[in-house]
């Protein structure tokens, strides 16, 4: 069976949390529960780093305004991680190319980074943050169960995935607005605090939300 499934649903989990996906694929290698994953991400040492680097990205990606800037961050890295994963699995299974299972691994990492950085935007704009910790959670959930699920039914995870990738581009779409006043905002603060900062002065207190 090709492996390109699992290799769509691992690049759209590693778009939203490249660490757990690594982590997760190299304990289930590890542990015995699936042929599929290749030796190198079974390691120690990958298992131990990325362990630490999930649990990084699990504090961080729960705090308002934090979590954007590790998005921003992580624009290159997992992206990369994707299509670095799908090579492995493709090298792994020998089912299809390696350059294949790269770029869709690496393109659909893009594409649900691009919708989980642009929903952090929108619902950074709310000042309570507890949906902050709600989405990450949803989030974290999501990655664990459909990777869990492409392992055993890579088919069915895929399509799965693929509803939830088209629903949030289409969801984003109707986001931009709230996108680009939290930008503005972001940038108005950045320009008080120079302002403030050669003036000797403490900068004002910047609302929430655009008075418009």
């Amino acid at each position: 069976m090709s492996v390109l499934p699992l290799v769509f649903t691992s690049g759209w989990a590693s778009g939203i949390n490249a660490y757990a996906v690594v982590l997760l694929l190299g304990l289930f290698g590890a542990t015995g529960l699936s042929d599929d994953v290749p030796e190198s991400l079974q390691r120690p040492e990958i298992l131990v780093t990325v362990g630490v680097l999930f649990l990084c990205e699990a504090v961080a990606d729960k705090i308002p305004y934090v979590d954007s800037v590790w998005d921003a961050a992580h624009t290159v890295i997992r992206p990369a991680a994707g299509a670095w994963v799908g090579a492995l699995l493709a090298g792994q299974s020998g089912s299809v190319s390696d350059l294949a299972a790269a770029l869709v691994g690496g393109s659909t990492a893009l594409a649900s980074h691009t919708v989980k950085a642009g929903t952090r935007m929108a619902i950074n704009t709310s000042p309570e943050p507890f949906s902050n910790f709600v989405m990450s959670t949803a989030e974290d959930l999501g990655v664990a169960g459909l990777l869990t699920l492409a392992m055993f039914h890579p088919v069915t995870a895929a399509v799965i995935v693929g509803v939830l990738l088209f629903g949030g581009l289409v969801v984003l779409c109707f986001l931009v607005s709230r996108i680009r006043r939290f930008l503005r905002r972001r940038a108005r603060r950045r320009e008080e605090r120079r302002t403030a900062s050669a003036a000797g002065q403490p900068p004002g207190r910047v609302p929430w939300a655009d008075p418009d």
